[in-house]
């Protein structure tokens, strides 16, 4: 083995997403994103979403409450899925854009929020027909 590449970073293994009530929080993941909930340790709430698990916590200390980076989950295509999840009471801050033109595939995102008012994000590359 490489040492240069045995303390290098491998993947991401765990997210975590601020919540200040624990248990709308897991419904909202589980039910209306459908996501897979693992378990749940004292104030903490575990999913798996395609192999990154997702923690759900409250914040320890006053300077952790603010909200979460932009979780960007990619999906097979935008509009079909956005229309699902706004029909399962997800709240969009739009339709789904078109963002740019790559030279292999049109890169398309619609933004909404969670139940504890975190900014997340459903992205894909659609090949062009």
């Amino acid at each position: 083995m490489n040492p240069e590449k045995a303390a290098g970073l491998l993947s991401v293994g765990q997210i975590a997403i601020n919540a200040k009530d624990l248990e709308r929080a897991t419904q909202f993941y589980r039910e209306t994103l459908g996501l897979t909930h693992l378990f749940t340790a004292g104030t903490m709430s575990f999913f798996d979403c395609g192999g990154t698990r997702l923690m759900l916590a409250k914040p320890e200390k006053p300077e952790f409450d603010h909200p979460s980076s932009i979780i960007y989950f990619k999906v097979a295509k935008c509009t079909t899925t956005h229309d699902e999840m706004a029909a399962r009471g997800v709240q969009f801050e739009g339709k789904p854009n078109l963002v740019a033109r790559m030279p292999h595939a049109d890169l398309w995102m619609a933004f909404f929020r969670d139940s504890e008012n975190n900014l997340l994000a459903l992205m894909s590359e659609e090949a062009r027909s």
